[in-house]
């Protein structure tokens, strides 16, 4: 027994030791940079916040949601001032694009007296932001060659999609407002390649606003009146190089 573990230990000293071993830092002096720039690009999912009115859960009424989630992108511009050793103040201005499918259901009666729902409506809102988020980012020690941390900030946001009349060829009678606050939160890593660094980051932007434009279509006012409140966020997946 006791070969067997002289043995054992003998195989694992070289794995433990390499474990132990510290690895190369790729650019060991870069957060001593006061300043720097990069670029990132990133994938989003837009959604809606849906409040309803006191008129959508009577009978015939219409009940709207979010009936699916598309995938946007996004692009922009990295401008990090550092603060301290773990502080950096971020600045990120660029263009998203993306799209929200809001549905509107009728609300009926059937012969037992229970409610169903059937499909009635559905509109795309296509949607590109110009953004203007300034954040704060928290860093962790920085451990070899990577370096988790958390962000959290505000955002403004402009849609220059934001249709100004309604469309009765398309079909769409919701008109939203052209502009937005958010605050946004979440948490990434960066890992310190040989010539640059790279982030990977997850967000979560909340819009502050009700984005509806509360004057319905003539014809079709049902589609705003059924709304109390709609409110924007996003979900951003981030690729940051710097």
């Amino acid at each position: 027994m006791r070969r067997y573990l002289l043995i054992l230990l003998l195989l694992l000293f070289p794995t433990l030791l390499f474990a132990q071993k510290k690895r190369v830092r790729h650019d060991p002096a870069y957060d001593k940079k006061p300043v720097h720039f990069g670029f990132t690009i990133g994938l989003n999912t837009m959604d809606f916040n849906v409040d309803l009115s006191g008129d959508s859960y009577a009978i015939d009424s219409l009940y709207p949601d979010v009936s699916r989630l598309s995938p946007g992108f996004n692009i922009g511009i990295v401008s990090s001032f550092k603060l301290n050793e773990y502080f950096d103040l971020r600045i990120l201005p660029g263009i998203t694009f993306g799209q929200r499918n809001l549905s509107y259901h009728k609300l009926f009666v059937t012969d037992t007296m229970s409610f169903n729902l059937i499909y009635n409506n559905d509109h795309k809102i296509e949607s590109s932001f110009l953004e203007f988020p300034m954040v704060i980012k928290y860093k962790s020690k920085r451990i070899n060659n990577f370096r988790p941390y958390l962000v959290g900030g505000f955002n403004y946001r402009l849609d220059l999609s934001a249709r100004k009349e309604y469309d009765d060829k398309d079909a769409v009678y919701l008109r939203l407002k052209r502009s937005d606050f958010y605050y946004e939160v979440g948490f990434g890593i960066d890992f310190y390649l040989k010539y640059f660094k790279f982030s990977t980051e997850l967000k979560l932007a909340v819009g502050l606003r009700d984005m509806l434009i509360h004057d319905p279509a003539a014809n079709n006012p049902q589609f705003v009146t059924a709304i109390e409140k709609l409110r924007s966020n996003l979900w951003l997946l981030s690729f940051h190089f710097e």
